[in-house]
């Protein structure tokens, strides 16, 4: 969803970077995969057409944090 964003800190030998992939238009949505050694974060449009992805070796990520934006509880149960 739009809002949506996830936080990479990678160990860059000397010092950390820290990167974000961002979930920028309305109906896109962040993915986050792990496979083969390599962890991925891509922007995805509604129909799974990636827009940008963002690839680290998985030895150096040391954290991997999603930050969704806040969204109402679904509907409201009525008593009855």
């Amino acid at each position: 969803m739009k809002g949506d964003w996830v936080e990479i800190v990678v160990d860059a030998g000397d010092t950390t970077r820290t990167y974000e992939v961002r979930a920028t238009k309305a109906g896109r949505r962040v993915e986050t995969q792990v496979r083969r050694g390599v962890v991925e974060v891509s922007e995805v449009t509604r129909s799974g057409t990636a827009v940008r992805t963002a690839r680290f070796m998985a030895n150096r990520v040391l954290a991997l944090v999603e930050h969704p934006l806040p969204r109402p509880d679904g509907p409201v149960a009525e008593a009855g």
